[in-house]
């Protein structure tokens, strides 16, 4: 029997599962806290302790910042796999991360707020990914209990995810936002010290050591393709400012630009590779509508913490005679509805076996409740205008249909993923759907805008277009299983 087999020191599972599900935990506790409060934050009075930013501004950072922390996550798996291993990866990341919300607790402005979202966009690139893989590799292949391990640290990750906007926001709104964001800091230095301590006695030693180290050969190219990227980055910012350009909206427009095109880029490159075979090109057609139902997918979920929350604090009724809540707690809603939902998604799965529905008629499904979700929330304007407030189940409502899509559509297209990924670009597919994420949240950046000014047309387009892309979808599923040849 493999060695790994007999550890069940925690929940019947291996004792490094410990360290990994409470360093996620308090990574998702710092994250989640900083973002549920970031919105209000930059446009807030400064009066008020904020940073006086226009709505529509700050929704589009906010879209920008969530756009950039899954392109990061791309090269943070070529760091791990290539240059510092899974483990220092996961640590420098944890510690970059730490800083950036240690540059949020200090009252220092706009600068602070830019070297943050640096610091966390880099340090979340370079934990998130790598730490799942972690849990991976503390089982053997034959080990049954491999599911039920990512169960347990899925529930990890929501658990921090749910209480931070709990206990950052009662914080960033009773006391100031500083002490909100400096708590956040502190969760993840927690998160690094039971990591550290934990790490050296129950993760696997080969996640000290890369994967796949780059060669001496390759040092040079990579140095040299890392150099032109700056100095054409570098190039554009000098153009935009002598052209007075150079504003936060337009980097918000540049960065856009570039993460809605790195995936089609990936997909060039795959589809032209001589190490693709004529069946896995094929399986990658069926994957390109999938990728793009994601992407509408990820573009409204996201819009959780930027529009949602923007409906949550100036429409939606927050005091009940002696409850109060504040906007931020309903970020707590998203994780909430998905440790609620799995079980029963999971059953629902089991018990249908053979008979459930093929993934691409997931997604339609998924995109139909997604899209519905803010045919929801459109309705208490339609219905009362759009200058009182309404009650708080409205908001709720909208989320708790939402996340049906994402049972449907999230946990799904990892699995689709992982199949139609031809051999020789099996990492780069997974980084494909994180970059799924970042091409729906670069479309977010640019959409928020919109919102202000505009509540009932925009929940009304927005959720109308996404259910004529779930038709269509509907109808190109045939194709697309054809496609899949022989992908379940």
């Amino acid at each position: 029997m493999n060695t790994q087999d007999k550890d069940t020191a925690f929940l019947g599972q291996p004792r490094g599962l410990s360290t990994l599900f409470f360093t996620e935990m308090w990574e998702r506790f710092s994250y989640y806290g900083m973002r549920a409060i970031l919105i209000y934050y930059m446009y807030y009075a400064v009066t008020k302790g904020g940073l006086g930013y226009s709505q529509a501004t700050a929704a589009s950072v906010m879209a920008i910042y969530g756009s950039l922390v899954y392109l990061a996550s791309v090269v943070g798996g070529f760091i791990s796999d290539r240059i510092l291993g899974s483990r220092k990866t996961v640590f420098y990341g944890g510690v970059l991360i730490m800083f950036g919300h240690i540059a949020l607790s200090l009252p220092f402005g706009s600068a602070a707020l830019l070297i943050s979202i640096g610091l966390i966009v880099a340090g979340t690139g370079m934990l998130k990914p790598n730490v799942s893989e972690m849990v991976g590799s503390l089982y053997s292949v034959e080990d049954t209990r491999r599911d039920a391990g990512f169960s347990i640290f899925v529930f990890g990750i929501n658990l921090g995810a749910l209480l931070a906007p709990l206990i950052v926001s009662w914080v960033g709104f009773q006391i100031n936002f500083h002490a909100g964001f400096s708590l956040a800091a502190i969760g993840m230095f927690f998160g690094l010290i039971q990591y550290y301590l934990g790490g050296k006695k129950y993760l696997n030693k080969d996640s000290l050591y890369p994967s796949d180290p780059i060669q001496p050969e390759e040092v040079k190219k990579f140095g040299l393709r890392t150099l032109v990227g700056v100095i054409v980055l570098a190039l554009i910012l000098i153009v935009m400012y002598f052209a007075n350009a150079l504003n936060v909206d337009n980097v918000v427009l540049l960065i856009s630009v570039f993460a809605i095109i790195t995936p089609i880029v990936y997909f060039i490159i795959m589809f032209t590779s001589s190490k693709v075979s004529k069946t896995e090109r094929s399986r990658l057609w069926a994957y390109v509508p999938l990728f793009i139902a994601a992407t509408i997918f990820w573009a409204i979920e996201e819009q959780g913490s930027v529009v949602l929350a923007l409906f949550a604090a100036d429409r939606t009724q927050l005091s009940y005679g002696w409850f109060h809540i504040t906007a931020a707690n309903f970020q707590s809603l998203n994780p909430f509805f998905i440790m609620l939902y799995t079980p029963l998604f999971a059953w629902l799965w089991t018990k249908l076996g053979k008979k459930q529905p093929s993934s691409p008629k997931k997604f339609v499904y998924g995109l139909i409740f997604t899209g519905l979700s803010y045919l929801f929330i459109a309705l208490p304007g339609m219905m009362f205008g759009t200058d009182g407030k309404v009650n708080a189940l409205w908001l709720v409502g909208s989320w708790a249909i939402v996340e049906v899509g994402e049972m449907l559509i999230s946990p799904i297209g990892l699995s689709v993923t992982t199949k139609l990924a031809p051999t020789a670009f099996a990492s780069q597919m997974m980084s494909m759907w994180f970059l799924a994420d970042a091409a729906g949240q670069a479309v977010n950046a640019q959409i928020v805008k919109l919102y202000p000014g505009h509540e009932v047309a925009y929940f009304i387009w927005i959720g109308i277009v996404t259910i004529v892309f779930a038709i269509a979808l509907f109808a190109m599923a045939p194709w697309i299983s054809k496609k899949m040849q022989g992908i379940k």
